[in-house]
């Protein structure tokens, strides 16, 4: 199982949700619904791929997402194109 990750990464847990663009946010919701959402909205990791602290759910829309597990997240770790645009 360890073969298809290379970034085991914590979760933090915030008291305040990050900000998240509101279309991306409105697509996260029709994907996964609004109770995952809200749930995971106030979660944040520390992307090995954007350099910085970022949402849990941009991190969940990523190319490079495996799973979250026992609040730690997975991640290939892959280059991508326009990180800005994941």
């Amino acid at each position: 199982m360890s073969g298809d990750h290379k970034f085991e990464i914590q979760i933090i847990k915030q008291n305040r949700a990050m900000r998240v663009e509101k279309e991306y946010k409105e697509r996260m919701k029709e994907l996964y619904g609004d109770k995952i959402v809200s749930k995971f909205s106030k979660d944040a990791v520390e992307c090995p791929i954007f350099g910085k602290t970022v949402s849990f759910l941009i991190c969940m829309g990523c190319p490079n997402y495996v799973r979250r597990f026992k609040g730690v997240v997975h991640c290939k770790g892959e280059p991508i194109a326009n990180p800005e645009r994941s």
